[in-house]
């Protein structure tokens, strides 16, 4: 996995963090303001029961949903930048992002990983020399270009003709 796919699900957690916790305080407020909860002091004792606070419910639910979605694409984003940190030469990084994920902050250490972190991940297979050499002038020269075919016709095709 890239650096740029871990900023990427690092971020988009963090959207979805925000997006539920939003959605679950506005719910929580509709709920308290049209007074769906029983209190009794500072204790909620009950629920009138109601299409509106079946539906703030629902809301509830899926705010929880979106929040714990955010939280795997955290730990995600924190595996991936072990592995990413893992084929580097110095291990300093990785033995680092690991411990601090195992004392319970893999959220402080992607983000290390993400504001300062080395993109460890292999590359794709060099381009040689040779392939890269290549222009349009040497492909005419061998023989694969229009100027070669210039003094050639094309044999007749075999398909039927009208």
């Amino acid at each position: 996995m890239s650096k740029s796919m871990i900023v990427k699900l690092f971020l988009g957690s963090l959207i979805g963090l925000a997006g539920g916790i939003v959605l679950f305080i506005v719910t929580g407020a509709l709920a308290l303001a049209n007074d769906i909860f029983i209190m009794r002091g500072p204790d909620v004792v009950g629920v009138r029961s109601s299409a509106l606070a079946w539906t703030l419910l629902g809301f509830v639910v899926v705010g929880c949903l979106v929040m714990m979605a955010a939280a795997i694409a955290m730990f995600v984003a924190w595996i991936g930048a072990v592995l990413n940190t893992a084929n580097l030469p110095s291990k300093a990084w990785c033995v680092s992002l690991v411990v601090i994920g195992l004392i319970g902050l893999p959220f402080i250490a992607t983000l290390a990983y993400v504001i300062a972190g080395p993109d460890g991940a292999p590359q794709g297979p060099p381009v040689s020399r040779t392939a890269a050499a290549v222009t349009g002038s040497d492909v005419q020269q061998q023989g694969f270009g229009p100027s070669a075919d210039s003094g050639r016709h094309a044999a007749p095709s075999a398909g039927r003709t009208s």
